[in-house]
């Protein structure tokens, strides 16, 4: 039997405005989750982008939404600003009729607008972690009258470095609230969290249907880190690529790749959280319309995609979770056509290639990165077959004059020939082959083993139960040297005055330096400055790009402490 809106015991209200909006039907998530958040339960669901979910834990949300309060009753954390507003704007649709007071606060905005809306009173704030943390802070934002709080892609939180963030604002909140949290993937961190701030929750799982990975040609290359730039760029040379989706860990990564991309001749764009709607519309269509070929992305920024003809998927940075890498490598290979995923990785990454084959039951293939004599032939055969195209078609009378009058003054046809070659090739000096080295031995040769000590995310301190408030993390100092093996510790030239957060620091160390942010240890952030584990092998590598390093836009000196 079919379930209906009307059978699911929302607010009549609700219902009438979702029928007007064209819904009769609820999606399979929202069947699944709407009956368990009405009774008060808390939900971990495993859900992707497109399923519903906004709906999911916006009904029944404004189902109990006392409007005579004053202090804002639910709480909607975001990875992104444009997911905030998308949230935001869904909220505001659907409990429109009921007068219901919504407000998306994002960075990027200013604070006093933000504050005098929550001074004036608002029922449901829908914010990225950041700019939530910042209002607590400054007491404009009270969460202690919070009776749902939902966490909306949490895994994309995760991988953005915010999951310390959401645990201090966790923290404000009352400690008996319902809880939902939403991920496309659940990782172990993911489950711990669950398992700190939700009280029994009703876990939902939402069958997808995923492509194949069997009908996907998969291949990996192992690149030294600095080099993956010029691997890439070979691989351009060597592939019959129409179009390709390149997915990076971070924003910033996306910016930087596609710059690179542009500068060697491969026209780029880069696809962010950051991008407000109109111009990523303006980058889709042309992308769809084949004005560019290809897309630099992060994982989140491309949740949503609907493109079946991407020939190419490549994994720049490695994704942490086997999952991630099902999803990325499944937008190529669509509506019948063949695929490929190509992975450039590290040594040290080799680990992951044999986790992903496990989880995937499926061999990924080794191949070998091109060499410089493959792509010169492959260079002159295209030159070759464009010359054999004009050749065939017989259109070149004018040209055929030309060459007759150069005839006339004493040169050979021959050399004509060879200049008018050089000519047509005059565009390959502005796409030098980048050179290789040999590879650089990563931390094991066979890749396989247990959990390795600097695989796990280490941001700083941790907030480990439920009472904490933020406030405790100020007495978790740390020396002048590291107390881990292996690491060392250094200094940034910023601290709390500044704003700055684990997550800025991870960013703009392992964007510069050119390394795994996984790899980078404890971090803590002192009044004035921060103090920053890297590993031992690592450092010569950050001091070497100490002129390069920002936060928020500002530059940051960089030493050892």
């Amino acid at each position: 039997m079919t379930t209906q809106f009307t059978d699911l015991n929302l607010h009549p209200t609700v219902v009438e405005t979702v029928t007007e909006l064209g819904y009769t039907e609820p999606t399979p998530v929202q069947a699944s989750v709407i009956p368990l958040m009405l009774e008060g339960h808390d939900v971990l669901a495993q859900s992707k982008t497109g399923t519903g979910k906004t709906a999911a834990f916006i009904l029944p949300v404004l189902n109990r939404v006392d409007l005579k309060q004053k202090q804002p009753k639910c709480l909607v954390i975001a990875p992104t600003r444009e997911l905030a507003m998308q949230v935001a704007n869904a909220a505001y649709q659907y409990g429109e009729k009921l007068n219901i007071r919504v407000l998306a606060v994002y960075g990027g905005q200013p604070y006093g607008r933000q504050k005098s809306r929550l001074n004036k009173g608002v029922d449901v704030v829908v914010g990225t972690p950041g700019r939530l943390l910042d209002l607590v802070k400054q007491k404009a934002l009270n969460l202690s009258k919070i009776e749902t709080v939902i966490l909306d892609e949490a895994d994309e939180m995760l991988s953005m470095g915010f999951i310390e963030d959401i645990e201090a604002i966790l923290s404000q909140t009352p400690e008996v609230r319902q809880t939902a949290l939403f991920s496309a993937t659940l990782p172990n961190r993911i489950k711990q969290t669950a398992a700190n701030y939700m009280h029994d929750p009703q876990t939902v799982r939402i069958a997808h249907k995923e492509k194949t990975v069997n009908s996907i040609d998969q291949r990996f290359y192992l690149a030294n880190q600095d080099e993956k730039i010029a691997a890439l760029t070979r691989l351009f040379e060597i592939e019959p690529i129409t179009s390709a989706l390149i997915f990076t860990r971070t924003r910033a990564g996306t910016s930087e790749l596609a710059s690179k991309l542009n500068l060697r001749g491969f026209p780029a764009e880069a696809l962010s959280g950051d991008l407000n709607q109109d111009a990523r519309e303006r980058i889709m269509r042309r992308f769809r319309n084949n004005q560019i070929k290809v897309l630099v992305a992060t994982d989140v920024a491309a949740r949503g995609l609907d493109i079946d003809d991407i020939s190419h998927v490549f994994n720049f940075d490695l994704p942490t979770d086997v999952e991630v890498y099902v999803h990325r490598i499944g937008r190529t290979g669509r509506a019948g056509k063949t695929g490929i995923a190509m992975s450039i990785i590290t040594p040290s990454e080799r680990f992951r290639i044999h986790r992903i084959e496990s989880y995937i039951k499926h061999k990924i293939t080794e191949a070998q990165i091109p060499t410089e004599k493959e792509i010169a032939e492959k260079r002159e055969g295209k030159l070759v077959e464009s010359l054999m195209v004009w050749l065939r078609r017989g259109r070149a009378q004018r040209e055929r004059e030309i060459i007759a009058g150069l005839i006339e003054e004493g040169y050979e046809i021959a050399d004509i020939a060879a200049a008018a070659l050089k000519m047509a090739r005059a565009e390959e000096k502005q796409r030098p082959i980048e050179k290789i080295s040999p590879l650089r031995s990563g931390r094991s040769k066979s890749g396989r083993g247990g959990k390795r000590r600097n695989e796990r995310p280490s941001y700083g301190s941790r907030y480990k139960g439920k009472n904490n408030n933020y406030s405790k993390n100020k007495g978790r100092r740390g020396g002048r040297s590291s107390h881990e093996a292996g690491m060392v510790r250094l200094s940034m030239s910023k601290g709390k005055v500044d704003g700055v957060r684990p997550n800025d620091v991870v960013g703009t160390i392992a964007f510069h330096a050119n390394i795994p942010g996984r790899e980078i240890g404890r971090i803590n952030i002192e009044k004035e400055h921060t103090l920053v584990d890297i590993p031992e092998k690592f450092v010569s590598q950050v001091l070497d790009n100490t002129s390069k390093y920002t936060i928020h836009k500002e530059p940051v000196k960089v030493e050892r402490a």
